[in-house]
């Protein structure tokens, strides 16, 4: 165990004494964030509650980053991110915008279209694993909120939420360029290399009315896969990315922003092959380590858009009128080959689409001490599956045209009642009704159900001073339930909503004149009808709340400012989640661990940036054991890696060496989907970045 953290461990301290020897200042040169330089770490405002706080006075486990915290750690997508949030991890299902969000413990099954932790992008609401994921361009923040979000977020954030709120475009003109070369640190075919490009801008139309801001982003990678049959990369990957931003400000009460953005791709296969048990079944010879031999094109054509119309009315000095309606459209065309062999077994071919239509109406109150808010919410959500399968096999072949129409409705409010100087009150309630509709095309089968849900919150906080605050809570999340699109009997054609009681004590403190923050959280969570895969015959399995489960675990972040310049930033989470009740035919799965949760995360970091211009940063990032299914049979072991990042920075421009995954490490998760297939892990990469601001 001792040596797999040596070789990480050596370069953060190298990193450390290295560059807290360097002289401190060279006249003339500016860094291009000054408030990094200074010997005190700077308050952050977030929006977690749907109002302006300080993070640190907020009572639920945060994790924030700035626009400058998201560079630093070279965040470029949603997996990045939840490599420095305890308790949170990211799983890839083989491809871009095939993400699985796990926060504490809690992943929805894939089947389910859902996702545990919901993902917000300038209000534009995305709860499905189907396009979670979105450009970490031109950001002003990224929030990650831990813990059931029910009362203001609704359904599918049970675990908590992802807040990516896009810079606002003002009076000041802001340009920046980059261009980003690297390479792979291994592959089995290809050059392996790798190229990003960015651009934003932004500025005012007509001063102090109008204004706009505009970024792109193109992205190419080779695969590392190869397919042994025509001798080239089998996972080529390549996407664009664009937003625009349009502001105006007509009058001082009015702020209206509406937002666009889309990304495309056009991209090679999955980075997966056939597991053990996948081979046995296609009576195909164990698979060669990142090595295919398909006799078909794999492709990834899919694209997804987001448009936001956010209204701000300032009525007086404490109320605030919010009107956000938002759209999504997720456009899912892939090319498959899931038995990656020579043979036609299981081809498939994916043209489906997933949109949601939601609009958001609250009015907010704030008098300095007294805030509330509350508000309505409605979405609309129409998912249009159609896939079909080719194979020499004919019961293996077929066609699936399918359809989801969903409608729901919210009302909410959320209330911060001081009860005296020290003391808080925050509580919130929500009641959410949501109907579907399912329809098989094929068969004619038709399905509708409607599931409800009382989402409250109730948390006491006390302030000791102005630098440390504790509190208690206790709230609701749930998950929506959904179809069961093969069964035959009516008893399994429908599941019902997922339900979650967590409750938690946690403490935030900034000490030492704002040199160190330290916060830290303990949870127990009780799971009732559990969304799971019973198996209710030996060859026959469905998604039912067959379980009941129990998850309990710790979380603990710290940033400090050793000395000008050098900071030294950590986090860490523990995750105990076990079936309290759960069996079926197959066997009694009690006291097993849920799938997909780490037994722990962890990120210690150290960053060196001073008015000299010099930059360094490394990041150790670690991840516990996690089991891929229900009699905790196939897992994946924990593994560690390193990011390391060194530069120089002047007020206009940035030059910068990087490293991902620096020693390579390879962490595969070979039983993923019950030993059937295998999810290669990326390998590592370095690169020079060079940005440019004007």
């Amino acid at each position: 165990m001792m040596k797999m953290f040596l070789k990480p461990l050596i370069l953060l301290c190298a990193v450390i004494l290295l560059f807290s020897a360097i002289p401190p200042v060279i006249a003339g040169q500016t860094p291009q964030n000054e408030s990094e330089t200074s010997d005190f770490l700077e308050p952050m405002t977030v929006t977690a509650q749907k109002t302006e706080e300080n993070v640190q006075d907020v009572p639920m486990g945060i994790t924030a980053f700035t626009a400058q915290g998201v560079e630093d750690r070279k965040i470029e997508s949603v997996t990045d991110l939840a490599d420095f949030v305890p308790n949170f991890m990211i799983f890839c299902n083989g491809g871009p915008g095939m993400y699985s969000p796990s926060m504490r413990g809690i992943q929805a099954p894939l089947e389910t279209l859902t996702v545990s932790a919901g993902l917000f992008v300038d209000g534009v609401p995305v709860l499905s694993n189907i396009g979670f994921e979105d450009s970490f361009l031109d950001v002003e923040r990224v929030e990650v909120l831990r813990g059931p979000q029910g009362t203001l977020y609704g359904k599918n954030t049970e675990t908590g939420a992802i807040n990516i709120i896009t810079r606002q475009p003002d009076n000041d003109f802001r340009t920046r360029v980059s261009a980003d070369v690297g390479k792979l640190l291994s592959k089995e075919t290809g050059d392996g290399l790798a190229q990003t490009y960015t651009a934003n801008l932004s500025g005012p139309i007509l001063a102090d009315k109008l204004f706009i801001g505009i970024a792109g982003k193109f992205h190419q990678k080779d695969g590392f896969i190869e397919n042994t049959t025509t001798g080239e990369p089998f996972d080529d990957r390549k996407h664009w990315f664009g937003r625009a931003h349009l502001r105006w400000t007509p009058t001082d009460p009015w702020d209206i922003s509406l937002v666009a953005s889309k990304i495309q791709y056009d991209e090679g296969g999955v980075k997966m092959n056939l597991g053990e048990t996948g081979a046995a079944a296609f009576g195909m010879p164990a698979a060669e380590y990142r090595k295919v031999s398909s006799n078909f094109k794999s492709e990834n054509n899919s694209a997804s858009q987001f448009q936001s119309l956010k209204i701000d009315y300032e009525v007086n000095g404490s109320f605030q009128l919010t009107s956000v309606t938002a759209r999504s459209v997720q456009d899912d065309k892939l090319a498959n080959d899931w038995d990656f062999s020579p043979a036609t077994l299981m081809h498939t071919d994916k043209d489906s689409q997933y949109s949601k239509l939601s609009q958001e109406l609250r009015l907010d109150y704030d008098n300095g001490s007294l805030k509330w808010l509350t508000g309505i919410y409605a979405d609309k959500d129409l998912k249009d599956i159609h896939t079909e399968t080719f194979s020499d096999y004919p019961s293996m072949a077929g066609v699936k045209d399918r359809e989801i129409d969903g409608t729901a409705y919210a009302v909410f409010t959320n209330l911060t009642y001081p009860l005296s100087q020290r003391f808080s009150l925050v509580g919130g309630l929500r009641y959410e009704t949501e109907e579907q509709t399912f329809e098989d095309h094929i068969s004619g089968k038709k399905i509708d159900d409607s599931w409800d849900a009382i989402t409250p919150k109730l948390a006491l906080k006390y302030s000791f001073s102005p630098a440390m605050m504790t509190y208690v809570s206790a709230s609701k999340g749930y998950r929506s339930g959904g179809f069961n699109f093969i069964a035959s009997d009516p008893q399994y054609y429908s599941f019902d909503e997922e339900d979650l009681w967590s409750y938690e004590i946690g403490a935030k403190s900034t000490l030492f004149d704002n040199r160190l923050v330290v916060n830290a959280c303990a949870y127990l969570m009780d799971i009732s009808g559990m969304q799971v895969t019973e198996s209710v015959a030996p060859a026959e399995t469905y998604l039912t709340n067959a379980a009941e489960a129990t998850g309990k675990g710790i979380e603990l972040e710290m940033t400090t400012r050793v000395t000008d310049g050098l900071s030294l930033i950590g986090g860490f989470g523990y995750i105990d989640i076990e079936f309290d009740e759960f069996k079926d035919v197959m066997g009694d799965y009690a006291g097993n661990k849920n799938p997909y949760a780490p037994e722990y995360t962890f990120s210690i970091g150290a960053q060196y940036r001073f008015c000299n211009g010099l930059y360094a940063r490394a990041d150790l990032i670690g991840y516990g054991e996690m089991y891929f299914d229900k009699a905790n049979e196939y897992k994946r072991d924990a593994y560690q890696i390193v990011n390391a990042k060194i530069g120089y920075e002047t007020a206009h421009f940035d030059v910068y060496l990087y490293g991902k995954n620096v020693f390579d490490e390879q962490y595969d998760s070979f039983g993923f989907w019950s030993g059937y297939y295998a999810v290669y892990s990326d390998p590592g990469a370095v690169g020079l970045q060079v940005t440019c601001r004007f």
